[in-house]
């Protein structure tokens, strides 16, 4: 499928931002955008890149009344040898069409999803920024659009992905957080929504963050449904408790989303020989590994942040403190080895960093 470019005029460019240490995140949106429609007689078609701006939906648009949506997050980097590189975009393309599936939304042609995101970042490159740790943020979204008040799928569909600056999601940057554990609120059950990147998932933690940031923590950290007491993943991240040496993750039993950045420290721990178990672990077997000293080091890891060290957690009316407060060296390798990959600075035994300005 081609993808049709119309370039914005003089008029409708906006202003690149200029201090990139106060970029935050998601606050600034390119040039561009891509655009893709569906119907069930011409299937994904009329693909094209044109300048940024408002969407045209019916206001009874299913999407708006039964949430039937998906989206992906991905980055591009400067490298230092001003190269333009995309990291694990087909993995990712690749986890959206995963989500398509389960939200009955047709899959896209992960190729075409590819292309068209190369086209539009190497479009707006001027947007990607220079400094150390900031990055320009790529959104594939798709939508329904039927204007129909009835609880089915959609028939078409809406297939877009904007692209702009971020720096540190965090306020706190790459420094430990503290993380509030939720007794009362849960995020998703087996069978449910859970791995799926879709928008309902985090209008649901909505309430349990506001509470989590009114007792002072920057996320919630879920615990499953049904029992109340195994951990399952932190707010918009994975998360990793390194007990007595061994590395402990919960398993992707479907309730939970199967991070690529969760894949990848996964992968790099297995190839620096660090044990790692994938199994249920509970709040108190936590608490109990703090007491006795055994918890060495909890990270969280995502796109957005990439790799986040926690100080701090508080679960009812226990507040537990992680080590002496500061970044463990198994986060700080992990951050930096990850962070390398993307910029195209480090070895990559695994090809994902790909140079998209050839």
């Amino acid at each position: 499928m081609q993808v049709t470019v119309t370039p914005c005029n003089e008029s409708q460019k906006k202003v690149i931002p200029t201090d990139e240490d106060k970029l935050g995140f998601g606050r600034h949106f390119s040039d561009h955008m891509f655009m893709m429609n569906y119907n069930p007689d011409q299937g994904w078609h009329d693909a094209r890149i044109v300048p940024f701006g408002p969407l045209t939906l019916s206001p009874a648009s299913m999407v708006l009344h039964y949430g039937q949506e998906v989206f992906e997050g991905l980055k591009a980097y400067h490298g230092p040898d001003g190269s333009v590189r995309l990291f694990r975009q087909r993995d990712n393309f690749e986890r959206l069409n995963r989500s398509c599936d389960r939200l009955v939304i047709p899959l896209v042609d992960v190729d075409v999803m590819c292309e068209a995101t190369r086209q539009l970042v190497l479009l707006d490159q001027a947007w990607i920024p220079r400094s150390p740790g900031c990055s320009l943020y790529i959104r594939p979204t798709i939508v329904a659009t039927d204007p129909f008040l009835g609880v089915a799928a959609s028939q078409t569909y809406l297939c877009y992905i904007i692209i702009g600056p971020v720096g540190a999601y965090y306020p706190e940057g790459f420094n430990p957080v503290g993380i509030w554990a939720s007794d009362e609120y849960v995020r998703a059950v087996r069978g449910g929504m859970g791995e799926a990147k879709t928008g309902g998932n985090y209008a649901g933690s909505l309430k349990a963050q506001m509470a989590a940031r009114k007792a002072g923590y920057s996320q919630v950290l879920w615990l499953d449904a049904l029992e109340r007491k195994y951990i399952e993943e932190v707010g918009t991240m994975n998360i990793f408790f390194k007990i007595n040496g061994t590395v402990i993750t919960s398993p992707l039993t479907g309730s939970i989303l199967p991070g690529i950045t969760r894949d990848s420290v996964l992968r790099l721990l297995d190839h620096w020989q660090v044990p790692v178990d994938q199994r249920r672990l509970s709040i108190d077997e936590v608490l109990a590994a703090g007491r006795d000293g055994t918890l060495e080091e909890v990270f969280g890891s995502g796109t957005a942040a990439i790799v986040t060290p926690v100080k701090e957690i508080a679960y009812k009316d226990n507040k537990l403190s992680v080590g002496d407060g500061t970044t463990g060296p198994l986060a700080q390798r992990l951050y930096d080895s990850i962070l390398a990959l993307q910029y195209g600075t480090g070895d990559d035994p695994f090809g994902w960093s790909e140079r998209i300005d050839n």
